[in-house]
């Protein structure tokens, strides 16, 4: 092996910021999915697409534990983060999704004032050791939200009381507040009109210079604005991953392009 197919090799081995393998859910009997290998990149936008109940959900909520929530709920298989099992048994799930933060379809803030929507994860993971610095991290994370010149005059007002777009990047700004790697969202704009939609989809552009973002989305038009990568979903099972531009204008399987011609979904 030359130099420079070894130096290659590291670029993508230090790229890769989530290796999953072999993995399988179910909810009790059911088999929700099938046989799921794929790596995710740093510093990447990534768009699962397929199907209502295509298992594009599910999925994303193994990358963060979500499913340990789900009392009938089985994950088989291996999910790593910078080559760490997130399965295992010393890993701390509150822990895991300070770092894999999440982003809901509908925004939901907490019932409290904006500054403590943004700070309430920071308090609870020991981030700030005084009043100066959680300001600080409140600021940068709403900032990062793109939403700190809309609230900055208001941040004691609850948060409950803005827009649909602005929750929705509220939600966004509490979930990067814990200084994540990582941030999935789950349809984060299915409940908002497109003039919200549009300033979401530019935020998450800018998140990815700094996090690994996968976008569950049902909308095909998004993926292709948003992503760098496409993962296509189909009854449970990852039928195709690649470059975003090539899912849309030159799929392998056909499943893949019945989808996107629409003739299946």
């Amino acid at each position: 092996m030359n130099d420079m197919t070894r130096l290659e090799r590291k670029v993508d081995q230090k790229t890769i910021k989530i290796s999953a393998r072999d993995v399988q859910v179910f909810y009790g009997e059911t088999h929700a999915i099938k046989d799921v290998s794929v790596d995710i990149l740093d510093n990447t936008v990534t768009a699962f697409i397929g199907p209502s109940g295509c298992g594009k959900s599910t999925f994303l909520r193994c990358l963060n534990r979500m499913n340990d929530t789900i009392d009938i709920c089985r994950v088989e298989g291996k999910i790593e983060m910078d080559g760490a099992d997130i399965y295992a048994k010393r890993v701390d799930p509150v822990q895991l999704r300070a770092q894999v933060g999440m982003v809901f379809q509908k925004p939901n803030p907490f019932p409290k004032s904006i500054y403590d929507n943004v700070a309430y994860g920071p308090r609870i993971h020991g981030l700030a050791s005084n009043k100066a610095e959680l300001d600080e991290i409140v600021e940068k994370a709403l900032r990062r939200g793109a939403i700190w010149d809309e609230v900055k005059d208001r941040l004691d007002e609850p948060g409950t009381g803005l827009s649909g777009g602005q929750q929705q990047r509220l939600c966004i700004a509490r979930a990067v507040a814990t200084a994540p790697e990582v941030l999935l969202m789950d349809e984060p704009c299915s409940a908002l009109d497109p003039i919200a939609t549009a300033q979401v989809e530019e935020l998450i552009d800018e998140l990815r210079r700094d996090y690994s973002v996968v976008i569950v989305t049902h909308s095909m038009q998004q993926a292709a604005r948003v992503s760098q990568k496409t993962a296509f979903f189909h009854l449970g099972n990852l039928v195709e991953y690649g470059d975003t531009g090539d899912i849309f204008t030159n799929p392998e399987d056909p499943r893949t392009e019945s989808y996107i011609t629409g003739r299946i979904g």
